[in-house]
């Protein structure tokens, strides 16, 4: 026997998360962007099965490739049925192998310096937000500091000093990581000062709660969505200054694939090789641009108002 409340449609009922993705596939740029991760993903994760099918790896040079000055021969940089983007110019190396593998740099360097900004934002924002007086001063002063600091010029400056024991990429993703905390914290300062005076914290601090509880147990959870789509859209950034650190020579050491580098490379053969410098800022543009496309998305689904208000020309 079924109910009243059944009849009204219980069973029915789109859930928090079908009505997430139905607002997400009803956006074309979240489309687009969450496919093109998939694939950038995918391509890193089957990095070495997708250029063995290619039949090179990006490590093995083809001299047989280049003509006598060194840049590839042939058209369009040396593509051909066994290069599919061509070549790199003096070494013969395969740039679809380069480009494949130097996905692996991009996604592993710039999630993962996203993960360290935002472990440190959230614990700094929260404790700023919710403490409030001298702690959220000395916070807020820190994050003014590191917020302000060239942080490009001391990375490259630690790049060139660092001991050769330190593993570049560990030490890569520490430094983007650190310089990259201010903007979450600010944001999660912000939305714990709304927080911390809701009903359902301050039921908990009456009911014996601790800090930590009411931190990490009432506040982070309601924070959990704001967390989300801040670091989906910082991580195009953190890739960017990856490859800006690979550009300058200051990167991921060869002869490791890095999109950067090769762009940095790239340039001196543009001229006679411009294959060289498309196929890896092609890849660059596309991974940021999907991140970019995608964040924005995943944040006006999960609060539709800031669309509504973003096409009113009120936001954004």
């Amino acid at each position: 026997m079924t109910d009243g409340y059944a009849d009204a449609g219980v069973t029915d009922r789109v859930t928090g998360a079908r009505s997430l993705l139905r607002r997400l596939r009803a956006d074309p740029g979240a489309v687009f962007g969450a496919v093109t991760i998939a694939v950038f993903v995918l391509a890193a994760i089957f990095a070495p099965v997708i250029t063995m099918v290619s039949g090179h790896d990006p490590y093995t040079y083809d001299l047989d490739a280049l003509d006598a000055t060194g840049a590839p021969a042939g058209f369009g940089g040396g593509i051909s049925a066994r290069h599919w983007f061509g070549v790199e110019p003096l070494t013969g190396r395969d740039l679809f192998a380069i480009v494949v593998h130097g996905s692996r740099t991009s996604l592993v360097v710039g999630i993962a310096a996203t993960v360290v900004s935002v472990v440190i934002g959230v614990v700094v924002g929260l404790l700023a937000g919710y403490f409030g007086g001298w702690t959220d001063r000395i916070l807020g002063r820190t994050a003014d500091v590191v917020f302000g600091f060239p942080g490009l010029v001391f990375m490259i400056a630690l790049g060139a000093i660092v001991p050769a024991w330190l593993p570049k990429p560990v030490l890569i993703v520490v430094v983007i990581g650190f310089f990259g905390w201010p903007g979450i914290a600010r944001v999660v300062r912000s939305q714990t000062l709304v927080l911390k005076d809701r009903n359902f914290v301050i039921a908990s601090q009456i009911a014996g709660g601790g800090t930590a509880h009411v931190l990490f147990r009432q506040l982070l959870p309601n924070l959990a969505a704001t967390v989300i789509v801040f670091a989906t859209i910082s991580i195009p950034g953190k890739i960017g200054t990856e490859a800006a650190l690979s550009f300058l020579g200051v990167g991921v050491p060869p002869p490791t694939p890095a999109w950067g580098r090769s762009i940095g490379e790239a340039i001196g053969w543009v001229g006679t090789d411009p294959m060289f410098l498309i196929f890896p800022g092609a890849a660059l543009f596309l991974i940021t641009l999907a991140f970019n496309l995608f964040g924005d998305g995943l944040r006006d689904a999960l609060d539709p108002r800031t669309a509504v208000t973003a096409r009113a020309g009120i936001g954004r």
